[in-house]
């Protein structure tokens, strides 16, 4: 059973909170950040999956509405730029578009699903494929109207045992001892050691705790680090865990090509570039990666 029990806030977060005077504005579709040159709009991409059909559909909806170009995030996920609206909100024929993509499989969750995944994961390396796992957590996500009223900057971060991700602050998250086991993260701690097969509903568990804890209001917590006291047991760290293993290379790697791309910038026609390959993964560093399946189809 996972409680909330609450201490006192370190001096940092405490002035930090304090300082706060409305709710996390991370943007979405349904709610852009209104920008210099028009609204922003960010599509959250589940562990960076991508197909390449949703992104030539993008790409043609960033021609017709926006800037042209499709931006990298540092959470793998995707933006576009320079969109057109009214009052703060897209024109519905912008959300249309969008939504013909595939990449906003749920209006009322879209702002949660930020769910960071080892990019390889499955395809070479690593301890255990978490592709099933992340597709679990946010399924459950999605399925729970509470969590709904997650903050935008709740992360979940799975690090499927190679390291890439294991310096990676995070909300909750886990890490692969080995095929069939993981050790939950909690905030800056550690949890509990369990089976994979229970992974994705700790972690939505932990979520609701969250949830549940940080009440309401403008100076809410966006963060675990940032409750009063801690949302779950913590212990030590398992001695599986692995090293920080630093970030993708770009060129060959295995298990396929990790396209960097300079600023986070997917122009046009690097773009087309990309779009042939049935399957993608986008990074956290600024990059794309083509599994080799993929590569061998061409």
């Amino acid at each position: 059973m996972i409680s909330a029990r609450f201490g006192s806030l370190s001096g940092d977060f405490r002035a930090e909170i304090a300082g706060r005077s409305r709710p996390d504005r991370c943007p979405g579709v349904l709610r852009p950040w209104p920008a210099d040159d028009g609204l922003l709009v960010r599509l959250r991409l589940v562990g960076g999956r991508l197909p390449g059909a949703s992104l030539s559909r993008l790409l043609q909806v960033s021609a017709e509405f926006a800037d042209g170009s499709v931006y990298l995030t540092g959470r793998a996920n995707l933006q576009l730029r320079g969109l057109p609206g009214r009052d703060g909100r897209l024109d519905p024929a912008v959300v249309a578009a969008i939504e013909s993509t595939g990449l906003l499989p749920s209006r009322s969750h879209e702002l949660v699903r930020n769910i960071l995944v080892s990019p390889q994961t499955g395809y070479a390396g690593g301890r255990a494929d978490l592709r099933p796992v992340a597709a679990q957590l946010d399924a459950l996500l999605c399925g729970d109207a509470g969590l709904a009223g997650l903050p935008g900057r709740f992360l979940f971060v799975l690090d499927d045992g190679r390291g890439d991700l294991i310096d990676r602050r995070s909300d909750a998250g886990l890490v692969a001892l080995g095929d069939a086991r993981v050790q939950l993260r909690i905030g800056d701690g550690w949890g509990a050691v369990i089976g994979l097969g229970d992974a994705a509903a700790r972690l939505a568990e932990l979520a609701g705790a969250f949830q549940a804890a940080r009440g309401d209001g403008p100076q809410a917590p966006w963060h675990v680090r940032e409750l009063p006291g801690p949302l779950a047991p913590t212990v030590p760290t398992d001695p599986r865990v692995p090293a920080p293993s630093g970030p993708l290379p770009c060129g060959s790697v295995p298990g396929g090509t990790h396209v960097c791309v300079p600023d986070g910038v997917l122009t046009p026609d690097h773009g087309r570039s990309l779009v042939e390959h049935t399957e993608l993964v986008v990074t956290p560093w600024q990059g794309v990666f083509i599994p080799q399946a993929q590569e061998a189809d061409r």
